[in-house]
């Protein structure tokens, strides 16, 4: 479905760009895929984001969307007919729904983030463990949002499902980086539960990236950054 109408520009590493793909994949629409290097931007991004210059863009009959969770609910809005929906019918329920992508974003991510920049493995795993505080509120929002259902979308896959689950990779490599477990069964049961749930869906395996090769993408960029190495 769709087929060459629509173009991706991308970075495989990027969880912006994966939660881009994993909607474009479970709503089962074909696209072309280009892949980005940000220390050499292409003109088709620089012209199609010129604001922020950066991935994901989704360009649909030539007009460009930006921002991640901006293009989850683009495709939801622009091919209703694909499942899943995203976002559900119920006003209420679609207010909550993105109040909770948001989180993601604002609270998790921006705590995570020094995991992959911080300057000093205490830095690091202090962030982690921040992180790790911000899912455990995730975890009470899925005991809610889910309605005790496979995902935060219920029986199907919904916003919040594909913007953290653009994550999950790095959640898992997150060991690897700094020595902390994320996604820990212990703390969190019923997202570690959801992210095995997630990665085995049909439209998702495949995407998401392997903690090896997001090691060695951390340990390339931080060299780019001027960051120390990561301790062995």
């Amino acid at each position: 479905m769709a087929g060459k109408e629509l173009t991706l520009l991308g970075l495989w590493a990027s969880p912006f760009v994966l939660r881009a793909r994993i909607a474009l994949s479970l709503k089962g629409l074909t696209y072309a895929y280009s892949e980005e290097n940000l220390d050499d931007k292409s003109e088709l991004l620089l012209s199609s984001n010129p604001v922020l210059k950066k991935v994901p863009v989704l360009i649909h009959h030539g007009k460009p969307v930006c921002e991640s969770q901006i293009i989850v609910q683009y495709v939801d809005e622009a091919f209703p007919a694909a499942a899943p929906n995203f976002l559900p019918s119920d006003p209420y329920d679609r207010a909550i729904a993105r109040f909770w992508a948001s989180y993601v974003d604002d609270k998790f991510y921006s705590a995570w983030i020094p995991v992959f920049r911080g300057r000093t493995a205490e830095e690091m795993a202090e962030a982690a463990r921040q992180a790790v505080a911000a899912l455990e509120t995730l975890e009470q929002a899925f005991r809610e949002c889910s309605k005790g259902k496979a995902f935060f979308g219920g029986d199907s896959v919904g916003l919040v499902d594909v913007v953290l689950g653009g994550l999950v990779g790095w959640l898992y490599a997150t060991e690897a980086i700094c020595g902390v477990k994320a996604l820990d069964a212990g703390r969190t049961p019923l997202l570690a539960a959801w992210a095995e749930r997630f990665c085995a869906l049909e439209g998702v395996k495949g995407l998401i990236p392997d903690v090896d090769r997001l090691l060695e993408y951390t340990k390339a960029r931080r060299a780019v950054f001027g960051l120390p190495p990561l301790r062995p």
